[in-house]
């Protein structure tokens, strides 16, 4: 199994370079793993409480299950992954089944902090897009598809976001294989990750 793991701030493009990638794949033979799915699980908090926690923090993220997750896959048997909800910032009761594929890719803007992660990509890659790019971005995401209102986006970002950003998923680019510039459509890079993979899959 090939691991790609793809990091780099939030609203730098990763979705859109992980469908670039995927696109032109055969879906039977490449899986993507968000990290988003592997928030921890504050049940045990109330949701005032949980509004509080700073999810830009690399405590928030559940690695020690990712890195499980991720080592059983690689040994061919399927997963059971968590599904998290924006709107109760926690896991909900519900799992998706996940099946071992060639090619899985793990994105998140938090994944290349994680040594035990790092190690275990095959290829890892780093998407850069300008802060303010970045900001207008998860403006539009956080309000549009996760029910937040500005006041709360721009609180976040000004509090925890930049300064999270700044503090640990910068200086992550020291350990990328491929960084992405995504202020403009970028084919070189994504062609020569598809070569890569398209090797992979016929070997």
């Amino acid at each position: 199994m090939l691991i790609i793991g793809i990091g780099g701030g939030t609203g730098c493009g990763k979705t859109t370079v992980v469908n670039q990638i995927v696109n032109e794949l055969s879906q039977d033979e490449v899986g993507v793993i968000s990290q988003d799915a592997y928030y921890q699980d504050l049940s045990h908090l109330t949701y005032q409480e949980r509004e509080e926690i700073n999810f830009d923090h690399p405590h928030a993220i559940d690695f020690e299950l990712l890195s499980e997750h991720l080592i059983t896959l690689k040994s061919g048997s399927p997963i059971e992954q968590p599904v998290y909800s924006f709107h109760e910032h926690n896991r909900t009761s519900e799992t998706v089944e996940i099946y071992p594929k060639k090619v899985m890719i793990v994105e998140g803007i938090l994944i290349m902090t994680n040594q035990q992660i790092r190690e275990m990509c095959d290829i890892k890659i780093y998407v850069h897009a300008d802060s303010d790019e970045r900001l207008i971005r998860r403006l539009k995401r956080d309000i549009n598809e996760r029910g937040r209102d500005l006041t709360e986006v721009l609180t976040r970002y000004q509090s925890t976001l930049k300064p999270m950003h700044e503090q640990f998923i910068e200086p992550t680019k020291e350990y990328a294989d491929i960084i992405i510039p995504n202020n403009h459509y970028n084919t070189v890079a994504v062609d020569i990750v598809r070569t890569i993979i398209n090797e992979k899959l016929q070997a």
